[in-house]
């Protein structure tokens, strides 16, 4: 399983995969807090807050994410080695878990720089560090949390076909519905006596919640929980082969 993982470190990073993820998170980010005037612009808003951060990145990472992750699988399909990883004294599981915390690492690498955004904002701050430091540090939590469901849903994606693209399109779509889908859902009138129930289902109800900076057990374990779901649904994508 290690020496998969590096297998899947190496491939980001010995083709411009990798950096060009890190580079456009980091870019777009960038302008949008930065330099393109607007609401999310901090130095316009006025306010030491790096709230634009935490509402533009789930946006971003959404496609970048599933850019990832859309050929781990669907690659290996494709150019008929999946059956040789199958074969080698490696579980279903184990393969899954290799390239799912290879995708996890790079989003980690994709988060740490943005640090400096926290930094600046801090130095700017009048006074000085005059910043919600614990609901900064919850919002970047939840977000990473965010983008380890996102690769998830990905690997899964990249697990039914064997076309990166289709992986893609798929990955994308159940990210969105997952993101954004049920908040939707609870606001329909038959859905209104069980709003909070519905929203609950959803990432950005527990998304806001840690970005408060209280980490909740619940929403620890919603993430944790979405995260297995789809890993063994992807094992039993990878199973079906066999049947």
């Amino acid at each position: 399983m290690l020496s998969l993982f590096r297998k899947e470190i190496g491939i980001f990073f010995s083709s411009i995969t990798g950096y060009l993820v890190i580079v456009v998170f980091l870019l777009a980010n960038s302008l949008f807090l930065w330099v393109f005037p607007g609401n999310f612009n901090i130095i316009d808003s006025g306010y030491a807050s790096l709230e634009p951060l935490f509402i533009i990145s789930p946006w971003i990472f959404l496609f970048l994410v599933s850019a990832v992750t859309m050929r781990m699988i669907a690659e290996e399909k494709r150019m008929g080695t999946l059956e040789l990883l199958i074969t080698r004294p490696l579980k279903e599981m184990q393969i899954i878990s290799a390239k799912y915390f290879a995708a996890v690492l790079l989003v980690l690498l994709s988060l740490i720089p943005t640090l400096v955004f926290f930094l600046s904002v801090y130095l700017l701050g009048n006074p000085v560090g005059n910043i919600d430091t614990g609901g900064t540090l919850g919002s970047f939590i939840g977000l990473f949390f965010l983008a380890a469901i996102y690769a998830a849903i990905g690997i899964f994606s990249s697990s039914i076909t064997d076309n990166q693209i289709v992986a893609f399109i798929v990955s994308v779509i159940l990210s969105l519905f997952f993101y954004i889908g049920f908040d939707m859902l609870a606001s329909l009138p038959f859905f209104t006596f069980k709003e909070g129930f519905v929203a609950s289902l959803g990432i950005n109800e527990h998304y806001k919640s840690i970005s408060r900076g209280v980490l909740d057990s619940r929403d620890i374990i919603y993430f944790a929980g979405v995260v297995v779901i789809f890993l063994m649904l992807t094992k039993l994508s990878l199973q079906s082969r066999k049947w």
